[in-house]
């Protein structure tokens, strides 16, 4: 028992010992008085480096990209449609013609993403305008972090294709489902009063 004892006691090695200073404590070690300690240059936090150009600024050798930084699943674009309803939706709407509850207050209403100017702008500049604003549009870089961004633009690419799809392009499933809706529930049925 003595033995485990002994072999014990020595697994405390989290420095409880070790002299330290307390934040913003004065130091006589260093010149300037402080003990905090500025950043070595070109110092980058965990998690902060950015060595990817395409996924963190949205262009490559200083152009707009026309393509993801990584694959768009049903994941990402249902990510993107959580982050736009609620970032984007005020002011762009539901279906992104810009007419968002705050447009029916009285701000400026937003270019609709169903115009031919926008629906031909690279992914890039989507992710541009998000990152730094764009006239009345503020920037959301620090709302929405980069991935999220790029799962919007999936998901405003997503709007952009929902109109005036060619029903011909849909699963036979979903056709059907356009051919037979479901009946609305008639008065007494769905919980109502």
């Amino acid at each position: 028992m003595l033995v485990l004892a002994a072999l014990t006691s020595a697994c405390g090695g989290n420095h409880r010992n070790q002299p330290y200073y307390e934040a913003q404590e004065p130091s006589e070690f260093f010149e300037d008085g402080k003990s905090s300690r500025p950043l070595v240059p070109n110092t980058v936090a965990q998690g902060q480096l950015r060595d990817d150009a395409h996924l963190y600024t949205g262009k490559q050798n200083g152009e707009d990209v026309t393509t993801f930084p990584f694959p768009v699943t049903e994941a990402v674009v249902r990510r993107g449609q959580q982050q736009y309803n609620a970032h984007c939706l005020p002011c762009h709407g539901f279906t992104g013609e810009g007419n968002g509850m705050i447009v029916r207050r009285g701000y400026s209403k937003p270019t609709s993403y169903h115009q031919q100017q926008l629906r031909a702008q690279p992914h890039g500049h989507y992710f541009d305008v998000i990152t730094n604003g764009w006239g009345a549009m503020p920037s959301y870089a620090d709302q929405v972090q980069p991935r999220d961004r790029w799962a919007i633009i999936a998901y405003i690419r997503a709007l952009q294709m929902s109109q005036g799809a060619d029903v011909k392009t849909l699963p036979v499933e979903e056709r059907q489902r356009l051919d037979n809706p479901p009946t609305p529930a008639t008065e007494g049925e769905g919980g109502g009063e």
